[in-house]
């Protein structure tokens, strides 16, 4: 199939469906009307874009935490925990690293090892392989809404499965769900496969049914400036709400800097709003989602809740719907599902107390105006590379490292570009690489870099980029040699 940004045909969609369900055998218990019937007898209240909506309306900001586990009864167990004792807002169902790579055998081995353990033995709920109704036990056994997160290069028949069994969000696309997580995935295939995901998220939402979408703001999780995930943010909105969605939360990964990260938020709401009406996507409601710091944590767990805190405060100043909480075990491995609510509670308090607090207003202009440059710098190239079409501009946006992802394993990914610290800690540009940004705003990063070197009395180097990197777990949010 032709790579362009055009609405999947009905013709076009169920060319790929019958092949799509027939990947794994739960695929044929998979019908799209039933699950139509399903979403229109569940309560309001368990109803993902409905709850955004309400929050954005209101101003809260509502918290998700991140968990799965392979068998059914331990994932309801583990959800309802969070729920009742974490307090959460949003429910995750996180998806294994077997059935992101769609490798359902290894999955459904995964479920048999899981029986004979006694406990998960699966990093990951395998959604596939429990089929329809196994989805629709975990979002009868709850009361708030449940998003399926996983990181998936091909999530056709796990979208299938999982919409058909009720769940009302679903994370990732074609490029965020490829660069930061593969190193060999055709970038053109799955931009097509997160088509088929779309047009499919389109038809529910034709039908009465809203689901929600949510590209994945972190990318690589750690230093990646907001320029690059927002312009990957917009340009993955633009390719859903030409497939019919609706209603799309774009996301940012906390750098660590109160206003860069503030700003980040309050732009990533404005351009992509900017972006959809400027391409008649008008009618798409858009919320924000916080990731809390993606990068190394402290193995101290009073350090681990400082950070958690922090993240906190950056979502309640910055006004974003809904944040996506960190534990305090995250440098341990996965956590217990008591330590991902104490995550959670922690989160929730931090928010409650700086609710009605703002941050310097000259300071957050100035950081705004940097980004929204920035980014529209990066946004503006891919159409033109495109010849007016975005689908065929990120193809060869990437390969002329106009979109440069840092530390991403894609071999489709320039590599080029590297992000570095200033002397206050927002993450600017050390190495700009091919990234389509204008003298001025090259200069910017150039001189900010220098500042922070001549602080430090060192050269700028890669040595600081290294040293940024750890600094957080290693209790600094600037990694100063001294």
């Amino acid at each position: 199939m032709e790579l362009k940004n055009k609405r999947l045909s009905k013709q076009e969609f169920y060319a790929q469906r019958e092949e799509v369900l027939a990947q794994w055998p739960t695929g044929q218990g998979v019908d799209i009307q039933a699950g139509i019937d399903y979403h229109k007898n569940l309560p309001v209240h368990k109803v993902f874009s409905l709850k955004l909506g309400a929050a954005k309306a209101a101003g809260e900001t509502l918290i998700q935490p991140r968990a799965g586990v392979a068998l059914i009864p331990q994932h309801i167990e583990l959800l309802s925990y969070l729920q009742n004792e974490g307090e959460a807002d949003l429910l995750p169902t996180t998806i294994d690293s077997y059935t992101r790579q769609n490798r359902f055998q290894k999955a459904q081995e995964g479920i048999e090892e899981s029986v004979k353990a006694g406990k998960s033995m699966l990093n990951g709920f395998p959604a596939v392989n429990h089929g329809v109704e196994g989805c629709r036990q975990i979002i009868e056994a709850l009361d708030i809404p449940v998003q399926v997160r996983h990181g998936t290069p091909d999530a056709r028949l796990l979208a299938e499965i999982t919409y058909a069994g009720g769940f009302t969000s679903n994370e990732g696309g074609g490029i965020s769900y490829n660069i930061p997580y593969a190193k060999s995935a055709d970038l053109t295939k799955t931009i097509l496969d997160w088509q088929y995901v779309d047009r499919l998220t389109g038809m529910y939402e034709e039908a009465g049914v809203p689901i929600n979408r949510e590209p994945f703001g972190p990318l690589t999780g750690t230093l990646v400036p907001p320029c690059v995930s927002h312009a990957v943010a917009i340009i993955e909105s633009l390719l859903a709400a030409e497939q019919g969605v609706r209603s799309i939360t774009v996301g940012y990964g906390q750098c660590g800097n109160l206003i860069q990260d503030v700003a980040a938020i309050h732009t990533l709401q404005t351009l992509t709003d900017e972006y959809l009406q400027k391409y008649d996507y008008a009618g798409a409601d858009v919320t924000t989602v916080l990731h809390q710091w993606m990068g190394g944590f402290p193995p101290d767990e009073a350090k681990a809740f400082s950070v958690i805190s922090w993240g906190s405060a950056v979502a309640a100043l910055s006004g974003a719907t809904k944040v996506i909480v960190k534990t305090p075990h995250e440098a341990l491995g996965i956590p217990t599902m008591q330590a991902n609510a104490q995550g959670l509670r922690c989160t929730k308090q931090v928010i409650s107390m700086l609710r009605d607090q703002g941050i310097n207003a000259d300071a957050l202009k100035d950081e705004k105006a940097i980004i929204a440059a920035e980014t529209r710098c990066i946004v503006d190239k891919v159409f033109e590379l495109g010849e007016g079409d975005v689908a065929v501009g990120i193809v060869r946006a990437f390969k002329a490292g106009v979109i440069d992802i840092p530390f991403a394993p894609a071999r489709a990914n320039a590599g080029k570009m590297l992000p570095v610290r200033d002397n206050d800690g927002a993450v600017r540009i050390f190495n700009p690489g091919d990234l389509p940004l204008t003298s001025e705003l090259r200069d910017f990063h150039k001189e900010k870099v220098a500042a922070r070197a001549k602080v430090e009395k060192r050269d700028p180097s890669f040595q600081m980029v290294i040293d940024d990197v750890y600094a957080i777990s290693k209790g600094r949010l600037v990694g100063r040699p001294y």
